[in-house]
Parts: C-alpha cells; sequence; structure tokens
C-alpha cells in the first residue's frame, strides 16, 4: 500500500474508533491499523457486555474530580466532547441510552454489540480504510516528525498518525503494551504499567463457599498493621478466588500499592448505616420473632444465608442452636463479624485480568488541546495508552471517546 493517507489510526479499540470516524468526517482521508480480525474486540468485553458507554455526570468539576490529581488535564478535552456531547453523539447514530445507579450508563439494549456497530457504521460512513490481522512493528522518525509505519505487511505512511493502541489489560484483546515500546523507542516517556481494577484474591477459604454473592452498600476497609489506609462504599461480589465487582476494582490500586510493604487486610462492613447498638437491636429483633428456629433459619432475615453461615462458623457459633438457647455473647459476636468480617489478602490478579492498567504515556508529553504529542508534530495519542487513573463506572471509556474525538479533530485540522 503505497498512498499517503491523511491519517492513519493504530489500534481499534472504542479511542481509535472514535478519533478514525471523527477525522473522516472531517474530510480526512483515514486509514484504522487492527491487528485482531475485526476492530473492536475489548469494547465486546466491557461492563459484562452491556458496555457501560459512559458515566452521566455532566457536572465539569465533579467528573474531573473522579480522575484524582491528573483529572485537571482533562478539562480541555472534556469541553470539547464530554459525557453530554457523547451522549447526544451515540443517540444521534440511533443508540439509545439508559443511566443505571451511580450515573452508570448503558445502551438501552444492554448490547456491547450495538455499540461496536454503530461506531463501525461511522467509520464506514466517512469510508475510513480498514486493516485488520496485520500487526504493526514500529514507528520510523526524522526531524520531530513520524514518517512511516513499519507493519508485518511492508510499511504505511500519513501525514498525521493517531495511536490508540490501549494500555496491557486483557493481553487477549490485544492490549499488549506494544503502544508502551514503541513510545519509549522514539524517547516518548512512559510510566510503567500495572494493574489498576483488579479483582482481589483473599487467602481464607471460605470465600469460595460464598462464591457468587453479591452485596451492595457495603463498606470495604483496606489495613495494614494498625494503620486504616482508605475505605470506600459500594457494590460487591464474591468470587471464587476473592473479591470483585465496582467496589473492590476502585480500591485495588491502591491495596496492590499497599502490598509492596506489608500485608493487608480488608474489614467489611455489612451494615455501614447502622453502628453496633443499632445493629444489635434489629438482630434482637429477627431473633426475637423466630425464637423457636435454629438460628440457621433465621441468619437469611439479615445477609443472605450462605454468607451468614459463614459468619456463624466464624463467630462459632453452631447454626442448629435454637435461637431461645442463643448466649448474649453469641449474639454479639455474630454482630461483631457483621460490622467488620476481616479477610488477609494473598494478592491481585493480574494484568490479564485487569479491566484497565496503570501507568502509560507520561501526560506532560501530550497537549491536550488537540492531542498531539509535544515532540513529534504529526502524531496524536488518545485512549488507555496515556497514564490516567480511573474508577469504574464508564470513566476509562470516556476518556477513549473523549480523547479520539479531539485527537481525530487535531489530526485531521491543518497545521
Amino acid at each position: 500500500m503505497n498512498d499517503v493517507f491523511d491519517v492513519a489510526v493504530i489500534g481499534g479499540g472504542p479511542a481509535g474508533m472514535m478519533a478514525a470516524g471523527r477525522a473522516a468526517e472531517l474530510d480526512a482521508r483515514v486509514i484504522l491499523l487492527e491487528k485482531n480480525p475485526e476492530p473492536g474486540k475489548k469494547l465486546m468485553m466491557t461492563g459484562g457486555g452491556r458496555c457501560n458507554i459512559l458515566n452521566a455526570e455532566f457536572d465539569m468539576h465533579k467528573l474531573t474530580a473522579k480522575y484524582g490529581k491528573k483529572g485537571k488535564s482533562l478539562y480541555s478535552v472534556f469541553s470539547q466532547f464530554g459525557p453530554e456531547a457523547t451522549w447526544i453523539f451515540f443517540e444521534s447514530l440511533g443508540l439509545k441510552l439508559k443511566v443505571e445507579p451511580e450515573n452508570r450508563a448503558f445502551p438501552v439494549s444492554d448490547s456491547t454489540e450495538d455499540v461496536r456497530r454503530v461506531l463501525t457504521e461511522f467509520m464506514s460512513k466517512g469510508k475510513v480504510t480498514l486493516v485488520t490481522g496485520n500487526r504493526v512493528r514500529g514507528l520510523k522518525h526524522a526531524d520531530g516528525m513520524i514518517t512511516k509505519i513499519v507493519q508485518d505487511a511492508g510499511s504505511i505512511q500519513a501525514k498525521n498518525i493517531i495511536l490508540a493502541t490501549g494500555g496491557k489489560s486483557r493481553p487477549e484483546t490485544g492490549s499488549t503494551g506494544d503502544g508502551f515500546k514503541w513510545m519509549r523507542e522514539i524517547g516518548i516517556e512512559v510510566g510503567e504499567p500495572e494493574a489498576a481494577l483488579v479483582p482481589v484474591s483473599i487467602r481464607n477459604t471460605w470465600v469460595k463457599d460464598v462464591s457468587g454473592i453479591s452485596l451492595k452498600d457495603v463498606k470495604l476497609t483496606a489495613w495494614q498493621g494498625k494503620i486504616k489506609h482508605e475505605s470506600q462504599s459500594g457494590k460487591m461480589l464474591f468470587t471464587h478466588y476473592g473479591l470483585s465487582g465496582p467496589l473492590v476494582l476502585n480500591m485495588s490500586r491502591n491495596i496492590g500499592s499497599l502490598l509492596k510493604t506489608g500485608d493487608v487486610t480488608l474489614s467489611l462492613d455489612l451494615f455501614p448505616k447502622l453502628d453496633l447498638g443499632a445493629l444489635d437491636k434489629k438482630i434482637v429483633e429477627v431473633f426475637e420473632r423466630g425464637k423457636n428456629k435454629m438460628i440457621k433459619n433465621s441468619v437469611g432475615e439479615l445477609v443472605q444465608p450462605r454468607l451468614g453461615l459463614v459468619i456463624l462458623q466464624l463467630a462459632g457459633i453452631i447454626p442448629e442452636t435454637p435461637l431461645h438457647h442463643l448466649t448474649r455473647e453469641n449474639r454479639l459476636a455474630f454482630g461483631s463479624f457483621l460490622k467488620d468480617l476481616p479477610m488477609k489478602v494473598s494478592g491481585l490478579l493480574g494484568a490479564d485480568q485487569a479491566i484497565v492498567t496503570g501507568g502509560g504515556v507520561d501526560l506532560k508529553e501530550v497537549d491536550f488541546k488537540t492531542m498531539r504529542s509535544k515532540k513529534f508534530q504529526n502524531l496524536f495519542l488518545a485512549g488507555d495508552i496515556l497514564d490516567f487513573d480511573r474508577p469504574s463506572g464508564g470513566f476509562s471509556l470516556q476518556i477513549c471517546w473523549s480523547t479520539g474525538y479531539v485527537a481525530g479533530s487535531g489530526a485531521a485540522g491543518p497545521g
């Protein structure tokens, strides 16, 4: 392929597809290079196949605060194409959206395939040339410009290049960190990637007995020794290896950092809105109603029955104990575990299980008004290749949509 394109996009994930479609919308001649057989492979895995497409937080200050200290870099990007503009964009393409708790937005169809379809149609409308199944090997450069994209099958030239290769999460989808390697090779600073939103494995063997149980409105606190480091509330899920769900994923990066310096214990509060006294009163009421039952048949009124049986065992209570034989000490011990269920962390699952990875291209390397590299005049960067911290809930995809849109606009524009 000897043609010189206006814009070449490397990476067919959400940021790459948005960038390619936007550049083509501005009449640029665009080629998208994707090493998988089709674009959007990782997108298909988001939101459990439903695609948490964005977070419907339209207040700019509240939105950028979700990204921590680095969020201020996103003001310019979000002012050009933020969540509200993203919502309008997808609905204009015929994809109706809905909002669920915590401002998480999903397609009304609950289908990630519909998201990929409308993005593919968006690119097709602009006549984007799509090349799949052909791996890029690196970039050639001279005099502050990227001169050539080297592939397995020859090379490609373009006036402007958009790099949207993602991070290192879920490598089976193609996110193998290639972009990080290429950036280092051409002198762009890249932070070491590490799993950011990732499940946590637990040493306690009882977690296998409660695998599949989902909890909401609970509080999780990370401890190292007697030092309390972080508490967050939300939804979590017990799995056969430990913990997952938004609450756990959002704490995982800090948990990983703590593990580097020592053991970490997590304390689960199943009733964060009640203090011990109020909780004990609630337990007394439940047990009084079923005073002629065995305790194992009443705990389901307080927590899921399988979890209740585990807590009874931890509290040293025989499940077959009749409630009218239960001692005050037994009851208080049971309540204590409901407020403080300790779990020893054995580690984080690897990048192969991470939703996103931390690290990536240093933000100082990028002009966020255009997403242009400060070192290379014709290089633009978008998506998960950038070093942002972000919680779960649609915030990672919002970076992809916004930076992709702005990079596409910048690469297709004059200069």
